[in-house]
């Protein structure tokens, strides 16, 4: 029986996850073996679906697991398959962002979608129009892959040439990690470049996108600043649950496969805490959201408070 207690012990080897890793490596170097025999739109769905798996296996190792040992974790999660994103990064701006008391901040927390008013203003018009079109879902899952993935990179090299050393060495062990997948994917399975981009890394940053696109808001309140979406049989194991998202920020040290018991048994509380910032489901952040705005590019308190 799953427990239903936040203190419930956590297993020394999480064995749900392991298997869960198992099915999806197997599952992304089956696709690519064998995928002249699909036609080009499964192969992009499937690519899509594992690709933002694998995101969500990376995003519970982040958070030590399925062992107690740090460096097995991490090998587990190392794996480049987005090509774009070194896992020692993600793992870095995740933590960071998991200081709840700096939730949205527009400069504190590394996954904000928020600006600053000088920020806003530096973007110019063509920027603004652009980041203005991804307060929409619709906005989000065409321009928000490109465009978070072209920031990122941007925003690394320039800390790289100011002279971040440690960043310039993450970069290169990222790089020797590319080669292997590089060769496999490429060389070995002769997947078309094209198709595996589309896939792996524009389809994977979208499906990826739809649950990290109301998760937050800014508000005065942090309790208040964390959404939850439910009723999510589909999406919800993509994301390991992490749609419960008042959930995971209460208790972000428990596996994924105890969210669920663990959100029933303290939902009213949850849903108190946060100010009823509750989803029936995807679908209703689709009709709400797909070509309205979920919030306002800037800040509205400036910072958080």
């Amino acid at each position: 029986m799953t427990p239903t207690t936040a203190t419930a012990p956590v297993p020394t080897i999480e064995w749900p996850t392991v298997a869960l890793a198992i099915v999806i490596y197997g599952g992304i170097l089956s696709l690519t073996w064998f995928h002249a025999a699909l036609p080009w739109w499964l192969f992009l769905m499937l690519g899509a679906w594992l690709s933002a798996w694998f995101g969500s296996l990376q995003h519970e190792i982040i958070h030590g697991h399925p062992t107690r040992m740090t460096a097995l974790n991490a090998a587990l999660g190392y794996a480049p398959f987005w090509l774009w994103l070194p896992y020692p990064r993600y793992s870095d701006t995740h933590l960071t962002h998991h200081r709840d008391a700096r939730l949205t901040d527009p400069l504190d927390d590394p996954e904000s979608r928020y600006w600053t008013a000088d920020d806003w203003q530096a973007l110019g018009p063509i920027g603004r129009a652009i980041v203005a079109a991804q307060a929409t879902l619709l906005g989000r899952l065409t321009l928000g892959p490109p465009w978070a993935i072209g920031y990122f990179l941007w925003t690394e090299a320039r800390t790289i040439a100011n002279g971040n050393r440690a960043l310039a060495g993450i970069w290169l062990w990222h790089a020797v990690a590319l080669v292997p997948v590089l060769v496999w994917v490429f060389a070995i399975c002769g997947v078309p470049a094209w198709l595996y981009v589309a896939a792996f890394v524009q389809g994977g940053l979208a499906l990826t996108l739809i649950r990290s696109f109301a998760e937050h808001r800014a508000e005065r309140d942090v309790s208040r600043r964390t959404a939850v979406v439910e009723n999510s049989r589909i999406l919800g194991p993509l994301f390991l649950f992490n749609n419960l998202h008042a959930a995971h920020h209460r208790w972000p040290h428990l596996p994924w496969y105890r969210l669920p018991a663990l959100y029933a048994a303290h939902r009213d509380e949850l849903v108190a805490g946060n100010g009823g910032l509750v989803y029936a489901g995807y679908g209703e952040v689709f009709r709400r959201f797909l070509v309205k705005p979920h919030d306002a590019p800037m800040h509205p308190l400036g910072r958080a408070p």
